[in-house]
């Protein structure tokens, strides 16, 4: 009697311990549609990413046709200039032909100068929000928290010891603190969105209700979304939250210090390109419009 006892008492833990498996089933659907929209979300950073080193590269390629044909209009004029000096009166038609060079080097200079102006803030946007990151998170280990920027993507790396206990998903009460630092530079740019990326080492992990290392780093990833959302007010509608499991190492995992290095959930946060975009257009339609009015005077 005794031993029937055990084994049903046994038998609810199991039960209790673990969802039943509809609900299994409801959360591998859910893991997948993760999986997609986490795909989803880097392809469209890589383009992003690519899209952005592309037209910057043609910014730069033109401002330098723009300063070559400006030296090119100062040539041009040093030229006029010397015959202005070698003659005792100008024709009309040299005489606006000095005008025109010298209205295009107006126009090419205050060109090169917007789209100078549109990259300097650009930079100074990502560095602010870099110091404004820091400044939130206070003096933290840098071992346990490190923020760096990539090509106008800010990525601020929390290591798993600093946030949870090993093979949990389980928040520790300092990352919840680090967090709610995090969530308030989050809640200042409403502009940005955030990405959650949850990382394993390559140790294989299966307990209950957990299979492997990609349900280990999206429990994760999702563990920390919802601390976002329900305990800092983030809106949801700018996270996305997901795994990328052991197959992202920042070092080789041949040790156990490499493996807790890469034991780490990082948060994204991703600027919208097309605000610098729109700024260089405005920039460089304002340099048109007053260009139009020198014309006029």
């Amino acid at each position: 009697m005794k031993r029937t006892i055990l084994i049903s008492l046994s038998l609810l833990l199991v039960l209790a311990s673990c969802v039943s498996k509809k609900k299994y089933v409801a959360i591998q659907l859910s893991n997948e549609t993760l999986h997609n929209k986490l795909d989803a979300a880097n392809r469209s950073l890589d383009s992003c990413r690519n899209a952005s080193a592309t037209r910057i590269a043609s910014l730069e390629t033109s401002n330098q046709h723009l300063k070559e044909q400006v030296n090119e209009l100062s040539n041009t004029n040093a030229a006029l200039l010397n015959n202005v000096g070698n003659m005792a009166t100008l024709s009309s038609q040299e005489a606006a032909n000095l005008e025109r060079s010298l209205e295009s080097i107006r126009e090419k200079d205050l060109q090169i100068r917007t789209m100078q102006d549109a990259l300097d803030k650009k930079d100074s946007i990502t560095l602010a929000l870099v110091v404004s990151l820091k400044s939130s998170l206070g003096n933290l280990n840098d071992t346990d928290v490190t923020v760096n920027v990539e090509k106008s993507v800010v990525f601020i790396s929390l290591s798993d010891k600093m946030v949870f206990t090993s093979g949990s998903t389980d928040i520790s009460p300092r990352a919840h603190e680090v967090l709610s630092k995090v969530a308030k530079v989050i809640n200042d740019k409403p502009e940005m969105e955030v990405l959650v990326e949850g990382h394993t080492d390559d140790v294989p992990i299966k307990r209950d209700c957990i299979k492997d290392n990609w349900d280990l780093s999206v429990l994760r990833a999702t563990a920390i979304t919802r601390v976002l959302q329900n305990d800092f007010n983030v809106d949801p509608g700018r996270i996305t939250a997901g795994g990328r499991s052991q197959y992202v190492p920042l070092v080789p995992n041949d040790s156990p210090d490499h493996r807790s290095t890469n034991r780490r959930t990082r948060i994204v946060i991703l600027p919208k390109m097309d605000q610098f975009y729109d700024m260089i257009e405005d920039g460089l339609k304002k340099a048109t419009e007053e260009g139009s009015g020198t014309d006029g005077q």
